[in-house]
């Protein structure tokens, strides 16, 4: 079982002025977000803009990923598909990269949404790969919740060890908390410091992207129990979180990590990026991370 524990970076795809990878942006990303002492990084992750890469473009960025970090920190590949046969090769695929762990989403469109067909789903894949497995609780964009019930059952099977919650719900993350058997990583911006507080291992940060440093500094700060100066930083940390979680998500990540030197800001179709009046908010958002 892979040790997710701490900041895990849902890593933005960098995209240039042509909606194409650029792999050169990306290598770069790698580098600096290792620098700052993050302890895993999330490919493909939803503000990578998984939906919008076919899969041989995640089988690349995995390969060169896995292959630039070099064991340096923790890998997660997300694999998600509709296709349940597509989900499988596309799991295996990174496993053969030598990813840590895959993150699968529900099949949320049209798919079984009840616990026991979401169970099977989970434990087909389960037979079919020999890496962990991080669940992913979204509801707000799948419809579906991983329910206390089935994430216990879930974390009986042999490769399921993880759920990224990004829920928000704070009491259903503190009841998953209260299972044991299962790593529980926070993935909702705006309660990463109540989750930490709570006992949560990790987490899967979409903000990281553009406060990596920050990031890595909260969580030390409340693992030594310095809660105090924890508390200060979170305070200057939370009018961007505020921000991108309130408006469209993955473009206003995207620009304010381009505003701090983080990738070229753009998102690839149908996303665009933010308008005139958000990117003034989000300066102003920002600015406290600044002090």
């Amino acid at each position: 079982m892979a040790d997710l524990k701490g900041i895990n970076v849902a890593m933005q795809t960098p995209f240039d002025d042509e909606g194409e990878v650029d792999f050169t942006v990306w290598e770069h990303l790698i580098e600096s977000y290792i620098s700052t002492g993050v302890q895993g990084l999330v490919l493909g992750a939803g503000t990578g803009q998984h939906p919008y890469l076919t899969e041989a473009e995640c089988n690349r960025l995995y390969e060169r990923g896995i292959s630039q970090i070099a064991g340096r920190v923790n890998v997660i590949c997300q694999t998600s598909a509709l296709n349940m046969d597509e989900v499988i090769r596309r799991s295996r695929h990174a496993e053969r990269a030598g990813a840590d762990a895959v993150m699968i989403l529900p099949p949320y469109l049209e798919g079984p949404d009840d616990d026991d067909g979401l169970f099977a789903f989970h434990e087909a894949i389960d037979a079919a790969i020999g890496i962990d497995i991080v669940g992913y609780n979204i509801p707000q964009n799948t419809g579906i919740t991983v329910s206390v019930p089935l994430l216990k059952r879930l974390s009986g099977l042999k490769n399921y060890n993880y759920i990224k919650d990004s829920g928000g719900d704070f009491t259903t993350h503190q009841e998953y908390l209260q299972l044991g058997g299962v790593g529980v990583l926070n993935g909702c911006d705006t309660t990463t410091f109540a989750a930490l507080m709570a006992g949560t291992p990790g987490v899967i940060w979409g903000a990281a992207n553009f406060m990596p440093a920050e990031a890595v500094r909260l969580h030390a700060l409340i693992s030594a129990g310095e809660y105090e100066e924890a508390m200060a930083l979170w305070q200057k940390m939370l009018p961007s979180l505020l921000f991108i979680w309130r408006n469209s998500y993955t473009p206003a990540v995207l620009r304010a990590a381009q505003l701090r030197g983080y990738g070229t800001g753009n998102a690839r179709r149908p996303l665009h990026r933010v308008n005139a009046a958000q990117d003034a908010a989000l300066q102003k958002a920002l600015a406290p991370l600044l002090t």
